[in-house]
């Protein structure tokens, strides 16, 4: 399952690049990893069914419990299905929906949210399941926005994130408590023994809240048809067969342990109920069939949630059968509104007459799926329908007896709205001419047309379909002296057969009256229009960030060092002295030799408070930074010592280079007598802080520690230097979150010094910093243009590469030829450093660092001429190509049966020497990606 989900992504992230050579069979390509997953679940379909579970577990981080848990059973297999199936589906609609040149991004997106919702559904760890979800909501936004997104598309898409995360975030808590109160985090483990009491109630309804917003349910369902602005084939798989299914998907796994906890069946219930009726209500007002269609799925999704969390068998029964029964009829449909689209140019319900004769096939595809999406036999939907009237007929769910009338209403409002499309997208209408529309090729109308049929056989053959469905409802255990609910198309003359027929006879009525229903509604005080108070939500949230930030944000950088340093002191000093204290006796040095480096470090720190040059503070404060490094040395920590040389040299080449921007001179500041003693006893606190820290850590080292003892197991990673093994092999995960931190702040930096440059300033306004209106193409992180060969012997000509962009003032011709002949001895040292820190000081991180000084002082010489000349390649690829080869080599162990990250020694050499390799190379990449932002804010 984990090897399926991988292979998702993988070819996700090939199939853009695919896409210029291939064309539409791109898309081909993309569809051969769900259809493998179809095959794969078919083959483990009858041990499933059967009552056999299966289970894969990997071992990510076992010392915090952190493993990749996963299982197939009835219900994850049903969504596998769904999911593998309609997605296969769906790629193969979009090689003929799509014409653009992003159709190879839109493949490629499709075929990843595809991965990360079979994660979703095979996940059996609760913070694994969070990951996922959060996933789908990130990968949704970027197929609703697209690449070039307009003002619609752009809000459509924050407001399904917005709306989404923040249901998430709220579900993450409540996932976190049940895990806590079930002391496992385990999905099959909470259910087979699921906790009661405590706040297991108050977790339940924090997790509905996630599920709801997910799947749409009122009030928080306005997302989702604004979402309809997205191509038709992000619509059908996103927002009718996949993503909207995560909330039900949530509430049938959770149902069968959690059901009888108050108040998870009055929630569900209400929320499920109150949605599926007003949502098929507003879908009668529509005129776009597209918006049709998803407001009626979010009174289907609501009819899920009642019927998969009432808790009894007949309900999950039912549900399961609705549950493929909409994948179905519903992606059929948004495709076959796609192909309406795309044929008619039109999908205005106002502007569409006489379609059924110029496209009888699409008719037939529409007619059959509407029919079984309003219950008609003998196809799916009415073997659903006749299964969730048994189940809440009888005097209700568990006695709340209003749920038979309000399904039943929202049941009669689903045959209108089915009505409503079929007859807005095919029928004649008085007064409207023929709607020219060419007939759409085979395999265009194929991929709508296979969901339609499949509908109509799992009707016919409900056997099959009860076979299907059946094992997950067996959880639950039919009342007493009650004979298990069974799927049929015939069960005789019963109240449950008379109320189908009803349902469709007053549906049809509906439709037919339309005048007056219209008449009607308008009559009616309007429901409160939850897109309205989502945007008057973000309009208050907007006025009071501004009213917030106007009290916080004032501009005064000493304010907010101030303000941060205060908190640090306030939250952490209490704690700190009550919590340890040192004990025994304090060694403050250990030699005579600390003792110099320490004196400098103090009047450094001193004198650079009471500087008033910009260059001498910047001077002073490196003094300080080689003071510490010098006493790192005297405590024969070289690595830390190394580590902080070069970082101390760097920052203080860069921030020359920032300095030549700005005034020689701090701008006079003359704080009030209050704010001056504020200043210092904030600073004094800080520095007391800081020093009983260091002094507690200190002391608090002693014999029998729980720490892990790295030097006992060092021989075990083929490495001689403990510090380098920790970083690429004991602790090598939180080396990889720390370089891609490093990353995502380089990509910041960049970006805003974008912004502030004007580059990205919108229309009408005006840059903050004058210059170019197109930074210079390394500014853009594209590989610079090398320098035209030059000769000697012409006159006027510059014979070193980027010397004309200097003024005569600041080139040193000295300092340009020896930093020429040293720049590949540079290059050479680090590369020792790397390959030597298995042994001693150094590594992937300190030679990235004397790598980068090296582009550094190259950068100085020559700009961006001579940058390019050593180094022509995007930086943006160097730094993301270390931060893919440190995770790949991570995943290696994978393959041959190890955790992830684990190294092994082969050929007397530590495979964790590829994991450095990776670190060096980020580090390089990050340093010529700053180089890059530099060049731009010159510019």
């Amino acid at each position: 399952m984990l090897v399926l989900v991988v292979a998702h992504l993988g070819v996700a992230a090939l199939v853009p690049l695919l896409a210029p050579r291939l064309g539409r069979a791109a898309w081909a390509v993309a569809a051969l990893p769900p259809l493998a997953t179809l095959v794969w679940a078919f083959t483990r379909a009858g041990r499933v069914l059967d009552g056999e579970p299966q289970h894969e577990s990997l071992a990510w981080v076992p010392a915090l419990g952190l493993r990749l848990d996963v299982r197939l059973d009835p219900l994850s297999l049903l969504m596998v299905l769904i999911v593998s199936g309609i997605g296969a589906l769906v790629l193969a609609y979009g090689a003929y929906y799509y014409r653009d040149r992003d159709a190879g991004r839109e493949a490629g997106w499709l075929l990843a949210f595809a991965g990360v919702m079979l994660g979703l559904v095979v996940a059996d760890h609760l913070l694994l399941l969070y990951t996922f979800w959060e996933l789908t909501t990130v990968v949704s936004f970027l197929l609703i926005a697209g690449r070039r997104p307009g003002t619609e598309r752009r809000r459509a898409a924050e407001q399904a994130l917005l709306t989404t995360v923040l249901g998430g975030l709220t579900m993450l808590l409540g996932l976190i408590m049940l895990g806590r109160a079930g002391d496992s985090y385990r999905l099959s483990e909470l259910i087979a023994d699921p906790p009661r009491g405590g706040y297991v109630p108050v977790a339940l309804v924090l997790i509905l809240v996630g599920a709801f917003t997910k799947s749409a349910q009122m009030p928080f369902h306005s997302w989702l048809p604004v979402a309809m602005v997205a191509p038709t084939p992000v619509s059908a798989y996103l927002h009718a067969a996949a993503m909207v299914k995560a909330g039900v998907y949530l509430v049938a796994r959770l149902a069968p342990g959690f059901a009888d906890v108050a108040p998870w069946r009055l929630l569900v219930l209400t929320a499920g109920l109150t949605t599926m009726v007003l949502g098929a209500w507003r879908a009668l007002r529509e005129k776009d069939l597209k918006r049709l269609l998803a407001w009626g799925t979010i009174s289907e999704l609501g009819m899920l949630i009642a019927l998969l969390g009432a808790g009894t068998r007949t309900a999950a029964v039912a549900g399961a059968v609705m549950l493929l029964a909409h994948a179905l009829f519903k992606s059929s449909l948004f495709m076959v509104t796609g192909v309406i689209d795309h044929q008619a140019g039109t999908r205005d319900l106002r502007r569409l007459s006489r379609l059924g004769a110029r496209l009888p096939a699409t008719c037939a595809v529409a007619v059959l799926s509407a029919a079984s999406m309003a219950g008609l036999p003998p196809l799916l939907g009415f073997i659903g329908e006749e299964a969730r009237y048994d189940a809440f007929l009888h005097g209700g769910v568990a006695g709340v007896p209003w749920t038979p009338l309000a399904l039943f209403a929202g049941s009669v409002l689903t045959v209108a709205l089915s009505a409503r499309y079929l007859w807005g997208a095919f029928a004649a209408k008085p007064g409207l001419p023929d709607t020219p529309a060419r007939r759409p090729a085979a395999a265009f109308l194929a991929p709508a047309a296979v969901p339609a049929a499949l509908g109509a056989a799992l009707g016919l053959l409900p056997g099959v379909t009860d076979g299907l469905t059946g094992p997950y409802a067996d959880a639950y255990q039919p009342p007493a002296g009650d004979k298990p609910y069974h799927l049929a198309l015939w069960h005789g003359f019963t109240w449950v057969l008379g109320l189908s027929v009803l349902t469709l006879l007053l549906g049809l009525a509906m439709h037919l009256g339309r005048r007056g229903m219209a008449a009607f509604r308008s009559s009616l005080p309007r429901l409160p229009d939850a897109q309205r108070g989502y945007r008057a939500a973000i309009r208050g949230l907007g006025a009071f960030a501004i009213r917030f930030t106007r009290v916080t944000q004032v501009g005064s950088l000493p304010f907010y060092l101030t303000v941060v340093l205060a908190t640090v002191v306030l939250l952490s000093f209490v704690s700190l002295l009550s919590g340890a204290s040192p004990t025994g006796h304090v060694d403050l040095w250990r030699s005579w030799t600390e003792l110099a480096p320490a004196a400098i470090v103090l009047g450094a720190a001193v004198a650079a408070t009471m500087i008033r040059h910009r260059l001498a503070a910047v001077l002073l404060t490196g003094a300080v930074g080689y003071g510490v490094a010098c006493l790192f040395v005297a405590r024969d920590a070289l690595d830390l010592a190394l580590t902080q040389f070069l970082v101390e040299s760097l920052t203080l080449v860069v921030i020359v280079l920032v300095l030549r921007r700005l005034p020689p001179r701090f701008t006079p500041e003359s704080p009030s007598a209050r704010g001056r003693w504020v200043r210092a006893a904030v600073a004094l606190a800080t520095g007391t802080l800081v020093a009983v820290f260091a002094l507690v850590a200190t002391q608090a080292r002693r014999d029998g520690s729980d720490a892990p003892d790295y030097a006992r197991h060092l021989a075990e990673t083929g490495s001689e230097n403990a510090v380098n093994a920790i970083i690429v092999d004991f602790r090598a995960l939180d080396t990889l979150g720390e370089i891609s931190v490093l990353l995502v702040t380089a990509i910041g930096v960049v970006s805003l010094v974008r912004v502030w440059g004007g580059e990205d300033a919108e229309p009408g306004q005006t840059a903050p910093v004058t210059g170019p209106q197109e930074p210079p193409a390394y500014a853009r992180d594209q590989p610079p243009e090398r320098a035209p060969a030059a000769r000697w012997d012409q006159p006027r000509q510059h014979w070193l590469p980027g010397a004309a962009e200097r003024p005569g003032a600041e080139r040193s011709v000295a300092m340009e030829v020896l930093t020429r002949v040293l720049f590949p001895s540079i290059l050479v040292f680090s590369v020792f450093l790397l390959f030597y820190g298995h042994y001693g000081p150094g590594g992937g991180f300190a030679g990235g660092l004397v790598a980068g000084q090296a582009f550094v002082l190259r950068y100085l010489v020559g700009g961006r001429t001579d940058l390019g000349l050593v180094a022509p390649i995007d930086p943006g690829i160097v730094a993301g190509g270390g931060l893919v080869l440190a995770a790949g080599t991570g995943l290696v162990p994978l393959a041959f049966g190890g955790e992830p990250l684990s190294a092994t020694t082969w050929l007397h050499v530590s495979t964790s020497i590829s994991f450095d390799i990776g670190v060096y190379v980020l580090v390089v990449g990050v340093i010529l990606k700053l180089l890059s932002a530099a060049e731009g804010a010159r510019a």
